[in-house]
């Protein structure tokens, strides 16, 4: 009987999988990504089709806010804040949300993101940036729902949406010019002491030249103030390995006094735990 039992678990368990058949939506899932100057842009979005039907003015009425694709949210996400028509849209992830009207479009960044369609309660404190766009009329058909960024340049670019005959560009500008020199200063001014850091740690981690990673800790900790315990733990995770026990019992002592007082358990427990093993002869 118990056989029997088994058996027919299998059975029901393969059949389960072959149960899971996989059908094309009729809207797809669709992601862009583009780089405008220095800032990332991405963009998630469902694609509907007309398939026959009538769009702006039937399938999406007029006058009412369109979640601009289809089923879940269409969201677009910018690496840096832009501005749109003189506003500031600060740097996140949005859903665009549209209403399409005859003469003009309103193009709407909202701040959640987790709706199904539009929000069940449409709330003007979740609007990040509103803001209007003239569409125009195409010479040719988009038989389905199209989100473009185009018109390329270091400063700006135009989000485009197009469906059926119809046709918006909403331009916006990016900060390159500031995100370049913001990069060219800090470049000219040196590695900082998280640079000097990371280089340590990389090297201790991959077994490789540890003088070297000795001098960058150290150099790391002459740039900071407050000598984090973390970096007082890496060189004495250094100094031990290159046998400088008596060094590393030291500056484990810093590191562990400085956690106490931060009230971090684990670095607490590693500091003391090494500490144990390198007292013993």
């Amino acid at each position: 009987m118990k056989k029997i039992l088994i058996a027919l678990a299998i059975i029901i368990a393969n059949f389960s999988i072959e149960a899971q058949v996989k059908t094309p939506q009729s809207s797809p899932k669709a992601k862009l990504m583009q780089t405008v100057g220095l800032t990332d842009v991405e963009i998630n979005y469902s694609r509907p089709s007309a398939r026959g039907r009538a769009v702006f003015g039937n399938l999406v009425p007029f006058g009412k806010v369109w979640r601009t694709g289809a089923n879940e949210n269409t969201t677009i996400s910018f690496s840096d804040d832009i501005m749109i028509d003189g506003k500031t849209l600060k740097k996140g992830k949005y859903s665009l949300f549209t209403i399409p009207k005859i003469e003009s479009w309103e193009v709407i960044f909202y701040k959640t993101t987790d709706n199904w369609g539009n929000p069940e309660e449409w709330k003007e404190d979740n609007v990040a940036l509103r803001t209007t766009v003239k569409p125009e009329t195409l010479n040719r058909r988009t038989e389905t729902f199209t989100i473009g960024i185009s018109g390329l340049d270091d400063n700006f670019a135009f989000l485009e949406i197009s469906w059926e005959n119809s046709y918006a560009a909403l331009k916006f500008e990016v900060p390159t010019q500031k995100t370049a020199i913001a990069n060219i200063e800090k470049a000219l001014a040196g590695p900082t002491a998280g640079d000097y850091f990371s280089a340590a740690q990389f090297l201790h981690q991959s077994n490789g030249d540890s003088t070297k990673a000795l001098m960058y800790v150290n150099k790391a900790l002459d740039m900071s103030k407050d000598k984090p315990f973390w970096y007082n733990r890496l060189k004495s995770l250094i100094q031990a390995k290159l046998g400088d026990k008596k060094g590393a019992i030291e500056t484990a002592k810093a590191s562990l006094a400085a956690a106490e007082i931060a009230k971090n358990q684990d670095y607490v427990k590693m500091n003391k735990d090494s500490i144990e093993e390198w007292s013993k002869k």
